[in-house]
C-alpha cells in the first residue's frame, strides 16, 4: 500500500492513468477467457447469472479489450509485463513456502 501510494504520488498522472487502464482492460480479458474455461471445465456448477451466446460474447469481449490495450502504446505493455513479473515473483515466492499442499500430512493419532 505504501509503495503504490508513493508511486501514485510522484509518478506523472498520465502514466498512472495509462497503467490503470491497461491493468483494468487486462483483467477484463482474463474474465472473458475465464468464462469460456469455466463453461468447458465445470459445466455442472450453479451460476447465479449466465453469459449469453458463449463463446461469441467472451471472444468479442477479449478482442474489444485487446484492441483498446494495443492503443495504449508499447511503453504501457512493457510496464504491464514488468508489474506482472514482479507480482508472479511475490505470489509464487510467498505461496511456495506457505502452501497447504506443500506441507507433509500429520501422522495419524493412535488411541
Amino acid at each position: 500500500m505504501v509503495f503504490v501510494s508513493l508511486f501514485a504520488a510522484f509518478a506523472p498522472i498520465q502514466v498512472v492513468g495509462e497503467m490503470t487502464s491497461i491493468g483494468t482492460l487486462f483483467a477484463f480479458v482474463l474474465v472473458c477467457a475465464g468464462i469460456m474455461v469455466m463453461r468447458r471445465t465445470h459445466p455442472e456448477l450453479p451460476r447465479p447469472f449466465r453469459t449469453p451466446l458463449v463463446p461469441l460474447v467472451p471472444i468479442m469481449g477479449i478482442l474489444a479489450n485487446l484492441f483498446l490495450m494495443f492503443g495504449l502504446g508499447w511503453e504501457n505493455w512493457l510496464r504491464l509485463i514488468v508489474w506482472m513479473l514482479i507480482g508472479f515473483a511475490i505470489y509464487f515466492g510467498y505461496s511456495s513456502k506457505r502452501s497447504l499442499l506443500n506441507r507433509p500430512e500429520p501422522a495419524p493419532v493412535r488411541k
